[in-house]
């Protein structure tokens, strides 16, 4: 199943928007994470693990692909962990797919499900505005 959730990559100054699909398909279980991520978006594959379980979701035991678009856009930082997730618990069923509609969001997480703190909320926040995004979610600290 597909799964699609907003977000945006800041570029210097401004922010560009992101869109993160995660597909589950059968397959040996893992996760593969493709559109030019850097180390900390690779390592968001533990993060988002620990985090959904810690939070009492479970965790798909399928083949998963996570796709960063546009895909030639180098994507920075841990702020992809939110989207990431939320796409996850939508693709695997555990949330209803209406709740990401107009959405946008970042957000890092730590291993208890907790939301940090991430850059470029401020950029983030008008680039939403400016596609008439319906909600945002950040990290309460950038609030």
């Amino acid at each position: 199943m597909l799964a699609r959730c907003l977000s945006a990559s800041l570029q210097g100054l401004e922010a560009r928007p992101v869109v993160v699909e995660v597909d589950l398909a059968p397959g040996l279980p893992g996760v593969q994470l493709v559109g030019l991520p850097d180390k900390a978006i690779q390592e968001s594959r533990e993060r988002v693990r620990s985090a959904l379980r810690n939070s009492g979701f479970r965790g798909p035991l399928v083949r998963v692909v996570i796709n960063l678009a546009p895909a030639d856009l180098r994507k920075e930082g841990p702020s992809f962990d939110l989207p990431i997730a939320l796409a996850l618990l939508v693709a695997s069923g555990q949330l209803a797919r209406p709740q990401l509609e107009g959405l946008w969001c970042a957000g890092e997480l730590g291993l208890d499900g907790s939301l940090r703190p991430c850059r470029g909320v401020i950029a983030l926040a008008a680039k939403a505005q400016q596609h008439k995004a319906q909600a945002l979610v950040v990290p309460p600290e950038n609030a």
